[in-house]
């Protein structure tokens, strides 16, 4: 059932890109949403929730733009995959000590160094254009020079695909052994220890893959925007990715593009006519969803199926 929902609503996205023009970037900017907040609920899924995963998002983000400026006949496929490759690196690094703790502590953590990323390229304006950011044109695509139409319809075909292909590995990764002892460092750790597993390595593997997921969302949203800024790092980002993954659920890698469903719409919705309070809006959303719906739009989903005709 689920595949078929999926299915469908790639179909729907697709139709909607193609005939109403307007709604191709909201389209793309959503599952780029989308796509980092899968890569947040794979930490979630052990417990661990990460204040600051914008900062891969960042990295890849800078990597294309610094790529696209440099070399301006590179394909905007090789600069998505560049800009995971570096996001991917970074989380090995950064990984290896951060991954060390837990709760509160490895929440900060990564605040802490997503806020010294933002600071450093806020300060070092020769290199990164400081708050104005990093412009560059219009890459190719599959080789081709497209006009923006088409480079925004493009662009959101391979958003799409992004999308199934992170949504199909995630899900099966979650039903793995990898994925169920991932999972295992939330309900218990030690006893995970006992077993002979080692909860660092596999909690930095998580980390990683978690840092490549970000890493392709940073991309897509540097070649949609074509303009980098620090903004892209800040802890809000980080905020909202994990708004979005609370909001969909963690329960099953669909969740996470049901929040990201849900928070587009309230945006695009609330900003036109409550341009001060949209963000009071969402945050209501999210009080009014972790106290009606602790486990998401997919968990209460999921509860519904599952409970028999006639009972509540």
């Amino acid at each position: 059932m689920v595949r078929i929902i999926s299915l469908i609503g790639l179909i729907v996205l697709t139709a909607l890109g193609i005939y109403i023009p307007w709604t191709t970037t909201p389209i793309i900017i959503g599952l780029s949403y989308a796509i980092a907040a899968s890569g947040v609920s794979i930490l979630m899924r052990a417990g661990q929730v990460s204040f600051g995963h914008a900062m891969f998002a960042c990295f890849s983000a800078y990597t294309v733009a610094y790529l696209a400026r440099a070399f301006p006949g590179m394909d905007a496929l090789a600069l998505i995959l560049a800009g995971t490759l570096v996001s991917t690196i970074m989380g090995m690094i950064i990984g290896l000590f951060v991954v060390r703790y837990r709760g509160i502590f490895f929440g900060m953590l990564n605040l802490a160094l997503s806020m010294v990323l933002f600071a450093i390229l806020g300060k070092l304006y020769h290199l990164t254009g400081g708050t104005d950011g990093l412009g560059f044109e219009r890459p190719s695509l599959l080789g081709i020079t497209l006009d923006r139409k088409g480079f925004e319809i493009g662009l959101m075909l391979v958003a799409i695909v992004c999308s199934g292909a992170v949504a199909w590995y995630l899900q099966r990764f979650t039903r793995s052994g990898s994925g169920q002892t991932l999972a295992a460092i939330k309900t218990n750790e030690t006893r995970l220890e006992y077993l002979g597993f080692s909860a660092y390595r596999i909690l930095w593997s998580g980390y990683v893959l978690s840092a490549l997921v970000v890493g392709v969302a940073g991309s897509l949203l540097a070649l949609i925007q074509g303009l980098v800024t620090p903004e892209t790092g800040f802890w809000l980002k980080s905020a909202e990715y994990v708004f979005i993954a609370i909001l969909g659920g963690t329960s099953h890698v669909i969740g996470a593009f049901l929040g990201a469903l849900v928070f587009e719409l309230a945006r695009l919705a609330a900003a036109p006519y409550f341009a001060g309070l949209w963000q009071f809006i969402l945050g209501l959303t999210l009080v009014i969803t972790i106290f009606l719906f602790p486990t998401g739009i997919v968990g209460q989903l999921a509860k519904r199926r599952k409970t028999p005709k006639g009972q509540t």
